[in-house]
């Protein structure tokens, strides 16, 4: 069988990004780093590839089985248990042939990083990383196997300061981005402790959390039914949905907690917190104007211990585009106990489907060219290229039509890639320095030297 014009395809849940498409990613990119920037973040890349033992059991259960494995290299079925292979027992013989997997989230390298460089490190150690990451997910709108993540995290404080500032980030990303309609969900692991403590499930209570978490994706219903199944009662669910289902202002809520946490210290613990955040917020100046204090809001990832985080932009299909929350112990899973930290993650590829959604993105951004330089032989293309360094020289993008065409290719060309400006340069151009200046916007044209062309762009 000849396979030489065999279709080529993508793997499931993944993408090529063209020009435009990476023009505007930049864009949302550029914004991204410049806020971290602000807040005093330093950059940090990791391998896309970790030890397995390194990532296994930091995400929870249904985490772990979303880990893409890597077979080791060569025979990788050499020292493979020939029983494993006849009963099919696929878990147990994956930590023979596979001892790494692509990284999950940015948080737990990070974390790895921490350890292994605690002794150069200056503490509290802010770093952002935006990179891609891989689950092997189900592929469906808005959800991929590969996409970018764009981490901000502190680790080395228990100050809540950090969580304000989280707050502020986000706020000051999405009024970059011209986004106005969004909600940042705020919650804390202590608050959701004492839920399973109220419903006397803390025996349960990571179950608990997982099914919570799917609250806005399958529904009460749904979720009563799993939380059966995972062995709490139905005394204790009807505890659990007393709470969730209670309505009111920020005030309100945290009134109701107090009489229903009465004798919950973990759930004390959280709303103390909370109220402390929201009191910072107000302290920075800031605003809670987009701040909902939802206590449904769990985060599925078993390494959060604090303040958690969720962020929606209403009015779109996209689920949550950014969450984290603080996590003390993670570091410690590698032998660094003590030191605690707290993150969050904007998710590149969401903000640009809700974006899109939006049609948000400024019609600038998918600019690449500001001047095309167009001639009609060999003499005015030698002016061209000239006249093309001074241009880059000041920092404008220019091009030089590299063929000897017609003009009016040469200007579909600009038109086609979104060019600003067409600069037509023919004999009379060469001996006046007149240059017309075409606006392919509007199509008006102009005549001017170089220089105050130039100095009009630059």
């Amino acid at each position: 069988m000849d396979f030489s014009m065999e279709k080529p395809t993508l793997p499931k849940g993944t993408r090529d990004f063209g020009p435009a498409q990476m023009a505007k990613r930049q864009f949302i990119l550029n914004h991204i780093r410049q806020v971290f920037q602000t807040y005093g973040f330093l950059p940090l890349e990791t391998p896309a590839m970790e030890n397995l033992s390194t990532l296994t059991g930091k995400y929870g259960e249904e985490g772990d089985q979303l880990l893409f494995k890597i077979l080791n290299s060569g025979d990788f079925l050499k020292e493979a248990d020939t029983t494993l292979m006849g009963n099919r027992d696929s878990k147990s013989l994956a930590s023979v042939i596979s001892e790494k997997g692509l990284r999950y989230d940015l948080t737990v390298p990070f974390a790895r990083y921490v350890v292994m460089n605690r002794h150069d490190i200056t503490f509290p150690f802010k770093r952002y990383q935006i990179q891609p990451v891989w689950r092997a997910d189900r592929p469906q709108k808005g959800r991929y196997r590969e996409f970018y993540q764009c981490d901000a995290d502190v680790v080395g404080t228990d100050s809540l300061l950090c969580e304000a500032e989280i707050i502020l980030m986000i706020t000051e990303v999405f009024q970059r981005l011209n986004i106005a309609d969004y909600t940042i969900k705020l919650n804390h692991r202590g608050i959701l402790t004492g839920l399973a403590e109220v419903a006397h499930a803390q025996a349960n209570e990571s179950s608990l959390f997982v099914a919570i978490d799917k609250l806005d994706k399958i529904g009460e219903d749904k979720v009563r039914d799993e939380l059966l199944t995972r062995g709490i009662d139905r005394e204790g669910i009807e505890r659990v949905f007393s709470v969730l289902n209670f309505k009111g202002t920020t005030a309100d809520k945290q009134s109701f907690l107090q009489t229903q946490f009465a004798a919950s210290p973990n759930g004390q613990k959280g709303l103390r917190e909370v109220a402390e955040v929201l009191m910072l917020l107000q302290r920075y100046g800031g605003t809670a104007e987009h701040v909902e204090f939802d206590l449904a809001l769990a985060r599925g990832l078993s390494y959060y211990t604090g303040c958690i985080f969720e962020v929606k932009i209403n009015h779109v299909a996209i689920g949550s585009v950014s969450g984290g929350g603080r996590y003390d112990n993670l570091t410690g899973m590698f032998g660094m106990p003590g030191v605690s930290g707290v993150g969050f993650s904007f998710g590149v590829d969401r903000l640009y489907d809700a974006l899109e959604e939006l049609a948000a993105f400024p019609q600038e951004t998918t600019r690449s060219t500001t001047v095309l330089l167009a001639h009609f032989d060999e003499a005015t293309r030698t002016f061209a290229l000239g006249a093309a360094a001074r241009l880059r020289a000041r920092g404008i993008a220019t091009e030089v039509y590299p063929d000897l065409v017609k003009i009016k290719k040469q200007l579909e060309f600009a038109d086609k890639k979104k060019v600003r400006f067409t600069v037509v340069i023919g004999a009379d151009e060469l001996t006046s320095g007149q240059l017309t200046v075409k606006t392919m916007e509007t199509g008006e044209q102009q005549k001017m030297t170089l220089e105050e062309l130039i100095q009009r762009l630059g």
